[in-house]
């Protein structure tokens, strides 16, 4: 059973070394993000580049065509939208938020992600609870 959970978490995010990420998703992140040195991933066939900029934790994830699907920057649990921290506080009595993110897609849609409990919760931009994901 370890096995495969061990197979699983690698075929879910494998860990890749920059020459092996396609020249047009490197060259539309480094247009995005100019200067940053960056960690990749390869997940359910895209790119997910994990970076610093401004002093913000960022990610991205691109295709292979180099469109940046979206766009993940880490921010204090405190900015949360209070919409979201009171549904948490609802429907997840006495859990605590440990991390929280704001998510931009490519059409300007904005989500935000707050990690509760080892998942991660989804909500729109007006605080509307989306889904549950494991984390």
């Amino acid at each position: 059973m370890l096995y495969f959970l061990v197979i699983s978490v690698f075929v879910y995010a494998q860990h890749i070394n920059a020459d092996k990420v396609p020249a047009t998703v490197k060259t539309s992140f480094s247009k995005a993000h100019p200067g940053v040195t960056a960690k990749w991933e390869k997940e359910a066939g895209n790119y997910e580049v994990s970076f610093k900029e401004s002093g913000n934790d960022m990610s991205c994830v691109i295709d292979q065509q180099g469109s940046i699907l979206e766009t993940e920057t880490d921010m204090a649990v405190s900015k949360l939208p209070a919409t979201i921290t009171n549904y948490i506080h609802q429907h997840y009595k006495g859990s605590k938020i440990k991390e929280a993110a704001k998510i931009v897609k490519a059409n300007g849609e904005i989500n935000y992600e707050a990690e509760v409990g080892g998942k991660d919760l989804l909500f729109d931009s007006s605080g509307k609870f989306l889904k549950e994901e494991k984390g």
